[in-house]
């Protein structure tokens, strides 16, 4: 299993175009030659949306429809203001690597994303009454970092295809990193960073027949 999924500069063969309308999001893939890419299915899903707000406080996992010829759909009410729209697929036969899209919602001006986070200090959090601590050994660049949660009072249930699933950015919502626990069994998992700096990680598990996401800020020295 790939349990690793970094966004990063190389050259795509897909292009994904997004936009919003009247409480829809639409995202229409082209290859290089304008063709409609095929998709395989990366657990259970042909396609996940993350979509963040500028100040990184709205997060939603999404899996659009496929409404045929390329375009795929997705309702959702969000807000007036920025966001960033990272579209995580697996084409068959061509290179992809996720990059952010950048939409702006009633008007608002696309600003840069200027966050100053803040680590947090406590890495407990008790969410709808499931508490997840996070235990962590280091968190150093150019390092593998282990992120190791454990769950309170409760079992993680399968939930696409994985125990759990984490999602991290950097400050400015430019990097993108996706991954997966290192096994079957554990909620166990491995990731490394290639800058220092604050970043914000969403940790999705399924607790009995809920799916909860639990926010933490990190600083990787």
């Amino acid at each position: 299993m790939d349990h690793k999924h970094h966004s990063n500069h190389t050259v795509s063969e897909v292009f994904p175009d997004v936009s919003y309308n009247q409480g829809e999001l639409i995202i229409e893939l082209k290859d290089k030659s304008g063709k409609v890419p095929a998709l395989e299915v990366s657990h259970e899903k042909i396609m996940h949306l993350i979509v963040m707000s500028s100040d990184l406080s709205d997060y939603h996992h999404l899996h659009p429809e496929d409404k045929g010829d390329g375009k795929y759909g997705q309702r959702i009410d969000l807000s007036n203001g920025n966001y960033k729209v990272f579209v995580d697929i697996n084409p068959k036969d061509l290179n992809y690597f996720v990059k952010p899209i950048h939409i702006s919602i009633g008007g608002t001006h696309k600003d840069s994303f200027k966050n100053k986070l803040v680590a947090d200090t406590n890495f407990t959090k008790t969410i709808n009454g499931q508490t997840v601590e996070l235990n962590t050994d280091t968190m150093e660049v150019n390092r593998e970092v282990t992120f190791n949660f454990d769950v309170k009072d409760a079992t993680p249930e399968p939930y696409l295809g994985a125990l759990g699933h984490v999602v991290i950015t950097d400050e400015i919502g430019e990097k993108f990193i996706h991954v997966h626990p290192m096994s079957e069994k554990e909620t166990v998992f491995m990731t490394q960073f290639d800058e220092r700096g604050m970043y914000k990680m969403w940790v999705e598990f399924k607790l009995k027949g809920e799916v909860i996401v639990y926010p933490f800020v990190i600083e990787v020295q």
